[in-house]
């Protein structure tokens, strides 16, 4: 792998280097982001390229190392020691985000394939890998890119000296240098309800420090400090100081402390120079406090490399979770890290980002990005093989503003017959009925009340009137008929499986996306009464929760047209999508990866998956698992459904019971029906334009996505991403 040398003789190289190994009960990443610390790394740099003397007036804590080693070991060793350390490069870098590669055996927290964000100068370096231990990672959470998730770190230390600041609602708080750290403490200090005032010794940070949340921003050598904050504060003085800078002078200190008012604060978080004069920090009774780096735990071995936590009851806000703290900011939207990031450019740039951060026009930037590998794959949550990216398709309209015309229905078997048509009858009017059988086309018109009847769909989508489209063919030809309804511009029912492959997934996709037209799957079961009741039982427990699905299918005869997997696609695709699509219904989240195996082997009289169980993740950390089988006996329920979650379990029996046990009690519901009814009766009143579409299609596509996904972890045999 390539990793960034720097030497001490201030060389900077790109260096190819051994893979290392994730440490005891730590994980090995593969970074996607790392963040530039601006004025720390630059720092660094600088003082590689000094000489000796410069080193030594700089690092006077080093000298006084050297001398106590010449006094026990004598001048030669101490210099020869010198030399050695000078001639060793040191690694720059500790924040940054990537993909989990590979798990130590005792770390059970994270899994290969998750999004983390990472810490630590002794181990996230700007490499293309990193091994670091537990508590130096923390998830990434949804909603949140990993070219966001690189600042976490460095957003951490920020946060800490806020924490240490203690702020309360409207305090005026003046935070000296608006480096990187400076500009994050004066968000988060917004975030807390606190104003602002910012000062720094560069023109440029005015605008990014004005983006950031400062009520005033200050240019030191341009304005006055202690004029500004005494018009700020009508004459009081600041409540309290951070001191952000980086300054060999106690310049920075001493203003902050004029600034202050009497018992005012003051946080040191940069490496300044901290001299405090007696008439100002004894005459106002000053209160002073340090900033450890990213929180409790930190520089503590116990803690970060051997896994010891510190007891919430009594360390709130270790280094983990203030990461954890800060990833949810950037969730809800209180970092605006886009207007901080000045620069991203490729990792293979490094060494000219490098080489501009030291030269003139250095002092203008401030989150500076490296992008590793593939930026496109940001988002990936897994280490899977390459997926399809899709379009995203347009938002289906709210409502209809012309009610369409009629509903032209292409498939009437038994199904149709049975389950849809009676529902649509006298809701709507009914067009043409396609049916390969000519008999029973004629049948379906005169029973349902169709004004055609025809075996061939090919003229059907030739008009210009708005009409809708309701298919319920055998799968191989939904994909197909989908097309080219909503080529048409037609309002599509669909019966389940919208389709049988990705590639047809995204084709519908990018129809629907240059379509007025709108697609709906018939997903059923999510329209049941004892569906609708259940979620809104789980919508108001908190926290994750845990679906079992169990579906006694009974077996398959090879006779039967679901046994030709053309056709079908199998009961996989064919059949499970159903209860796959259940489960997101339920928990309102993104799958994220699937597990999944067959019973019997896809052997002998049935080539193809006939019985199978599967667990989904979820992104919300809900888990659902399904047991789809075809083996059994009749007298049990074919179809049960029980769901855990805080304070209560539930269970429908064939969406005709739902029972509750909560606060040892239990109560039961009876209902009737699938959801058949309820779905036909959504989809034509949002055709008659008297409510919105029942369902987005971006709920049909994760549901696919993840029965897709399933597929593929039988065939793979292991954890599979799901897309979605």
């Amino acid at each position: 792998m390539k990793q960034i040398a720097q030497y001490q003789d201030g060389r900077l190289e790109l260096q190819d280097v051994p893979l290392p190994t994730a440490p005891p009960g730590g994980i090995l990443v593969r970074l996607t982001h790392s963040v530039i610390s601006v004025g720390t790394e630059k720092m660094k740099v600088e003082q590689a390229r000094m000489n000796l003397l410069q080193k030594a007036r700089a690092r006077p804590d080093q000298v006084r190392k050297v001398l106590d080693t010449a006094r026990t070991l004598g001048w030669r060793a101490a210099m020869e020691k010198v030399r050695n350390r000078l001639e060793i490069p040191s690694p720059l870098g500790y924040s940054a985000a990537g993909i989990v590669q590979a798990v130590d055996a005792g770390n059970t927290r994270f899994r290969v394939g998750d999004r983390v964000a990472i810490g630590g100068a002794e181990c996230a370096f700007h490499a293309e890998y990193a091994a670091v231990p537990d508590m130096l990672a923390t998830p990434v959470p949804e909603g949140v890119a990993n070219w966001q998730a690189a600042y976490t770190t460095i957003t951490s230390i920020a946060l800490q000296a806020v924490r240490q600041l203690q702020p309360s609602l409207g305090e005026r708080v003046l935070v000296v240098g608006q480096g990187l750290v400076g500009l994050l403490v004066t968000a988060f200090l917004r975030a807390s309800g606190a104003r602002v005032l910012a000062l720094d010794v560069a023109p440029a940070r005015r605008a990014l420090a004005t983006a950031m949340g400062a009520e005033r921003v200050v240019i030191a050598g341009q304005q006055n400090l202690i004029q500004e904050a005494r018009a700020w504060t009508d004459g009081f003085g600041i409540d309290a100081a951070v001191l952000a800078a980086s300054a060999s002078t106690n310049g920075p200190t001493e203003q902050a402390l004029e600034a202050l008012r009497d018992r005012g604060r003051l946080v040191v978080v940069g490496k300044a120079k901290v001299d405090l004069p007696w008439e100002y920090a004894f005459g106002k009774e000053i209160e002073v406090r340090f900033s450890r780096s990213y929180g409790p735990g930190r520089y503590d071995p116990a803690y970060e490399w051997a896994g010891a936590d510190y007891p919430i009851g009594y360390v709130r806000w270790t280094e983990q979770r203030n990461f954890e703290a800060c990833l949810q900011a950037m969730r809800r939207g209180d970092l605006d890290l886009e207007a901080l990031t000045t620069r991203r450019a490729p990792f293979t740039q490094a060494l000219q980002v490098y080489q501009h951060l030291m030269g003139e026009g250095g002092a203008a930037e401030a989150g500076v990005i490296l992008e590793y590998g593939d930026v496109a794959r940001e988002n990936e949550t897994a280490a899977a093989a390459p997926r399809l990216a899709l379009v995203q398709a347009s938002p289906p309209p709210q409502r209809l503003d012309r009610p369409v015309t009629r509903v032209d229905v292409i498939g009437a078997g038994n199904f149709a017959r049975t389950m849809l048509l009676p529902h649509l009858k006298d809701r709507i009017p009914l067009g043409t009925v396609v049916n390969n059988t000519a008999l029973s086309a004629n049948h379906v018109r005169t029973k349902f009340g169709f004004g055609n009847a025809t075996t061939s769909s090919e003229q059907l989508f030739t008009d210009e009137a708005p009409a809708a489209t309701l298919i319920a063919t055998r799968h191989n030809l939904h994909a197909p008929l989908v097309l080219r309804a909503l080529q048409a511009n037609r309002h599509v029912f669909v019966e389940k499986p919208l389709c049988l492959t990705r590639e047809e997934l995204a084709q519908i996709e990018t129809t629907l996306v240059n379509s007025r037209g709108s697609v709906q799957v018939g997903f059923n079961r999510r329209f049941a009464a004892a569906a609708t009741e259940l979620r809104k039982l789980l919508r108001a427990a908190p926290g994750p929760k845990t679906a079992s699905f169990r579906v006694m299918a009974g077996p398959l005869e090879p006779t039967s047209w679901f046994a030709n997997q053309a056709e079908s696609g199998g009961r996989v695709l064919g059949e499970a999508c159903h209860f796959f699509d259940f489960f997101c219904f339920l928990f309102e989240s993104r799958p994220v990866r699937v597990s999944a195996q067959t019973v019997w082997p896809a052997a002998g009289r049935l080539p193809f998956p006939d019985s199978v169980t599967a667990q989904v993740e979820f992104a919300d950390g809900s888990c659902g698992q399904l047991v789809y089988s075809a083996e059994g006996d009749t007298s049990w329920p074919k179809e049960t459904c029980t769901v855990f979650g805080a304070g209560f379990t539930a269970e429908i029996q064939n969406f005709k019971t739902l029972v509750v046990h909560r606060q040892r009690k239990r109560t039961a519901k009876e209902f009737n029906g699938k959801g058949h009814a309820e779905q036909m009766a959504a989809w034509t009143a949002f055709l008659r334009g008297e409510s919105p579409h029942p369902v987005p299609f971006e709920e049909a596509r994760r549901s696919m996505l993840l029965t897709f996904a399933a597929m593929e972890a039988i065939q793979q045999g292991r954890a599979v991403d799901t897309g979605a």
